[in-house]
């Protein structure tokens, strides 16, 4: 288990999913094209440095809930500041890039804590899923463009 502070304070436990918020600056509002980039770069290294259950962007704000996964390389476990940090510039470079500016896009902390139990996880991914549609954003989550589900794993695999 990890612990640090900054204005937060911050938990990570070995091998088990991290429900996790961040915000755009200032509460900015992103347009369509930047959420494209912003849930790409969620997904991006699913089932690579982390097991991303599911992310959801909103208009001002990200909900995700992922495993970090092991670094063979380093025999250590991928620490949630190094995978914030890996999804907060890459999206934030590439709007920058396709916007032609510059600056924060992201506020520097995000909100984590550690998801205990397996009933707390559906219910963590229930809010997540029902976060457009308690913001009158769609009536249905599948709807919604920018979010993300694990595929369920099916039970009768051969």
């Amino acid at each position: 288990m990890q612990y640090y502070r900054r204005n937060l304070p911050h938990m990570q436990r070995d091998y088990t999913p991290h429900f996790i918020t961040f915000c755009t600056k200032f509460r900015r509002i992103l347009p369509d094209w930047a959420r494209d980039i912003v849930l790409g770069c969620c997904v991006h290294d699913h089932d690579r440095r982390y097991r991303l259950r599911v992310a959801v962007v909103m208009p001002d704000h990200v909900h995700v809930i992922l495993t970090p996964l092991t670094d063979e390389s380093r025999r250590t476990l991928i620490s949630l500041v190094e995978l914030m940090k890996a999804i907060k510039g890459a999206s934030a470079h590439a709007i920058n890039r396709h916007a032609g500016n510059h600056g924060a896009i992201w506020q520097e902390e995000s909100f984590d804590r550690v998801v205990r139990s397996s009933e707390s996880l559906d219910a963590q991914i229930g809010y997540i899923l029902e976060n457009p549609v308690s913001s009158g954003l769609v009536r249905d989550w599948r709807e919604y463009k920018w979010i993300w589900r694990e595929p369920e794993e099916n039970p009768y695999k051969p």
